[in-house]
């Protein structure tokens, strides 16, 4: 054996912790001390949100119903579970490798796991202080963007050409991509509908992530834009810096603020009027200045037309698939694309189809 570093053999002389007299400690001292109890289970998590969230709030008793049944677990709630199976699975750890605004992004740039994680703040945030499920909520932002493919919003102008129904990342995200999950109907909706232009999702928590989506994002992209260079925060309309601020901080903290008054004053999840405006201001500033800026268009653009290409070739060669299917050929075609990171899409449009590199997305 070579001789190993002084650090490698202080971590190797903690393999097995510091035994005390009836346990294992994670440190060689004591540390704080909890009193003796029993463990705080799921029928004693089920009890205290019947007791403490607001009416109207989605309670985890009652709930559960997956399309797969199974046996409640004794510890955890049915959304937390969810919450978990999300967290832990690899269509929610590719979020790594997915462009949120730009592809190839640099080390500060958001993608769409920093992206959803961030919407799982808000949301968490806003459900705390509406007295919501928090849990619910959380989950439902972490699997959120899961449909969505590689190359950010244009994926899905990419697999449209092949879907008649067209292709939604939230619905693709609930009914395809989180399937294996067998995850609640509850967390499933808000998945699936968590878009503004989808219907109503059918609890607050989701309609609390629908909010948060769009809180987190125009927020997050403003900076990340000013952060490239792509636009200056004295660019930003007056409006909207007299009543949020001009930074991601005073932002969020604004709408988080507007969403919780308006809530808990109406009994309905939403904004005031001016501040909502000033949220539609500082969307339709992003979406001009920022997404559909000519460098923007044309990554979109080169995005698209790897993504058809590659679609294209395992339709005409389905055996090239990982795991060929007995289903529906453009369904698994367009489901194994949608589930590549961006360089692994791009990569494989270079090594498989001979693709240009000077025709792939660049850095907008």
């Amino acid at each position: 054996m070579p001789e190993l570093p002084p650090r490698a053999i202080a971590w190797a002389q903690t393999m097995a912790g510091h035994p005390g007299d009836e346990l294992v400690r994670a440190h060689r001292d004591p540390g704080a001390r909890l009193p003796l109890q029993v463990p705080v289970l799921r029928e004693q998590r089920q009890e205290w949100e019947a007791e403490h969230l607001t009416a109207g709030a989605t309670l985890a008793l009652g709930a559960g119903h997956r399309a797969r049944p199974e046996q409640p677990d004794p510890e955890r709630t049915c959304f937390e579970r969810d919450r978990d199976r999300i967290v832990h699975s690899s269509a929610f750890r590719r979020l790594a490798g997915k462009t949120q605004v730009v592809v190839y992004p640099t080390d500060h740039q958001r993608t769409r796991l920093t992206h959803a994680l961030e919407v799982a703040q808000v949301a968490t945030s806003i459900a705390r202080g509406v007295g919501a499920n928090v849990t619910l909520a959380e989950a439902i932002a972490l699997g959120h963007d899961c449909g969505h493919g590689p190359g950010g919003h244009a994926s899905e102008d990419a697999f449209d050409a092949f879907l008649p129904q067209g292709y939604d990342h939230g619905p693709w995200g609930a009914d395809v991509v989180l399937t294996p999950l067998n995850l609640c109907r509850e967390t499933l909706d808000g998945i699936r509908n968590h878009s503004w232009s989808r219907p109503t999702p059918a609890t607050v928590e989701g309609e609390i992530v629908s909010w948060a989506d769009r809180i987190a994002y125009c927020a997050h992209d403003l900076e990340d834009a000013v952060g490239a260079g792509i636009v200056a925060v004295s660019d930003l309309p007056r409006s909207v810096t007299e009543l949020t601020g001009s930074t991601r901080r005073e932002q969020l903290s604004a709408f988080i603020r507007e969403v919780i008054g308006t809530t808990v004053r109406t009994g309905e999840i939403g904004m005031g009027i001016d501040v909502a405006g000033a949220l539609a201001e500082l969307r339709g500033f992003n979406y001009e200045r920022i997404y559909t800026r000519p460098e923007s268009l044309a990554q979109s653009d080169a995005v698209v037309a790897v993504l058809q290409a590659l679609v294209s070739f395992y339709l005409e060669h389905p055996d090239s698939l990982p795991m060929p299917s007995e289903a529906d050929p453009v369904h698994a075609a367009v489901a194994y694309v949608g589930g590549m990171t961006d360089r692994f899409a791009f990569g494989t449009a270079v090594e498989l189809l001979g693709w240009n590199r000077d025709r792939l997305p660049r850095p907008a």
